[in-house]
């Protein structure tokens, strides 16, 4: 039902005349992925009055439903499972009795969505070893689909983009985050995978939240919404052109980027985004988490998996090591994960002091998708993380740093067998001063001789400290402080 419905609402946004030829609704398209084990819906448009029929290869009888008065038609499809090394592909025929479509080459097996600003827009032919990553992406049964840049005032119904097999012609130019992530889960789970990006670089959070929510939260509303509904750009008329500011203002790409895919049944969603909201802490925590259960209504999955990226090391053009507004951000971020599956993925490690547009994606391509594989595929044996600070010990001088069990997987090391850095620690008058630190198996132990009795310990709590200190995986330690004092008020230039 609630599908009907959502299909009318966007007849009200968007009155049409009847549909005199049969439509398919955008996306679907030869060479498209499905994703396994989960109802595929077909829409579209075809003559008011006509009766659609919809049978895919793998079905014994059709599928038939009628459109509405404005020739809408909606049906819904049952998708099987697949077996690991099945890529056989498929089509499937809708015929409203007169005219008739067949998409070919589809495949079934698993589909998600990444979406976010810059960094995962962030191309193939600009990662770390670009010319020989480009030109050995020759993966069929990977399949791509970027959504063109559109905004909207309200919620719309169609998108561009075209569904591809992954070949370098077509991966150049295709979310480097979104290839390697797809490309790994395609070789673990021997299955046909579909990557869908929809997003744009310099984008905040807000604009990927739908109206009526953002209205529905006193702080949300007060922050975002009202003063954009009360400031002059709101009546503006809005049209599909790029601007810096314009990927800001709140619900503009949902309307255009999100809600237009939401008849796909997709198996989770990717997002890496903060750089636009990094001045942000409470309030960023609450929009990003209300982003993530307005997407679950939209795609109509209250469980929906959602792996997020936690913003990389940058100095944020302000040369001084003590900086750490960054740093809480980066915490704000972190607190998101409190909510219902969903995982934080850290890049401390492989991000470029100096450059906010790092360019080794490959690692976090991949750890999304091994969290992925453990946590939505259930591969138990895939670690998924990095050490996660437990709590704080304090023995005379020294403070003693105890991890979460089964995060510090294969040991506590470092890259190059020295010993870790960017520990700071405090006594009970709040300085912080550089530590000296060394590893004791899980546990690493950190001094100062400036500090007598220690209170707090910090780690890679700074704008922009680069680490090496991992586990047996390679997973990073993520960031954390023990303490829980207030942000200093930010330094005025």
């Amino acid at each position: 039902m609630k599908k009907v419905w959502m299909t009318l609402l966007v007849v009200c946004f968007y009155p049409v005349i009847a549909c005199a030829n049969l439509q398919l609704g955008s996306g679907l398209q030869d060479s498209m992925v499905v994703q396994q084990n989960k109802p595929l819906t077909i829409w579209g448009k075809a003559p008011v009055g006509s009766v659609v029929s919809i049978r895919a290869d793998w079905m014994q009888t059709a599928v038939t439903v009628k459109t509405d008065e404005d020739g809408n038609f909606l049906g819904i499809v049952t998708v099987p499972a697949v077996q690991p090394g099945d890529y056989h592909p498929h089509t499937i025929e809708v015929t409203d009795g007169v005219a008739s479509t067949v998409l070919n080459n589809v495949l079934i097996g698993e589909l998600w969505l990444c979406s976010g600003q810059s960094n995962m827009q962030f191309s193939m032919k600009e990662v770390v070893d670009a010319g020989n990553e480009v030109a050995a992406a020759n993966y069929p049964n990977l399949r791509l689909l970027n959504v063109g840049l559109n905004f909207s005032a309200t919620p719309y119904d169609s998108f561009s983009g075209k569904w591809t097999a992954c070949r370098p012609a077509t991966v150049k130019d295709f979310s480097g985050v979104g290839y390697y992530f797809g490309r790994e889960l395609q070789q673990r789970l021997d299955v046909p995978v579909g990557i869908i990006f929809s997003g744009i670089g310099a984008s905040a959070a807000q604009a990927y939240v739908p109206q009526p929510v953002l209205a529905a939260d006193t702080m949300l509303n007060r922050v975002y919404l009202q003063p954009y509904l009360n400031g002059p750009k709101s009546k503006e008329k809005i049209d599909g052109g790029f601007s810096f500011e314009k990927v800001t203002r709140p619900y503009l790409l949902y309307n255009a980027l999100i809600y237009p895919l939401r008849h796909f049944s997709i198996r989770g969603v990717c997002w890496y985004q903060g750089e636009a909201n990094r001045k942000e802490r409470d309030c960023y925590t609450k929009l990003t988490q209300t982003l993530i259960q307005s997407w679950r209504q939209t795609f109509e999955q209250n469980d929906l998996p959602f792996y997020y990226v936690q913003v990389a090391p940058y100095f944020l053009e302000k040369e001084d090591p003590t900086l750490a507004d960054y740093a809480f951000f980066r915490e704000a971020q972190e607190k998101v994960s409190v909510l219902n599956n969903t995982a934080m993925i850290t890049t401390i490690d492989v991000g470029e002091a100096k450059n906010l547009h790092p360019h080794n994606k490959k690692p976090i391509g991949i750890r999304l998708a091994k969290t992925a594989l453990n946590r939505t595929y259930g591969q138990l044996n895939v670690v998924w993380r990095g050490p996660q600070y437990q709590y704080l010990e304090v023995s005379g001088k020294k403070a003693i740093v105890h991890f979460e069990p089964g995060t510090t997987t294969g040991g506590l090391q470092t890259d190059d067998g020295s010993a870790p850095k960017f520990f700071l620690i405090a006594g009970a008058d709040q300085q912080f001063y550089p530590a000296e630190a060394t590893l004791d198996a899980d546990k690493v132990i950190v001094w100062s001789d400036k500090v007598k009795k220690p209170v707090a310990v910090r780690y890679a709590f700074t704008n922009y400290a680069v680490t090496s200190l991992h586990n047996g995986e390679g997973w990073p330690v993520i960031p954390f402080r023990t303490d829980n004092w207030t942000e200093p008020t930010p330094k005025t230039d």
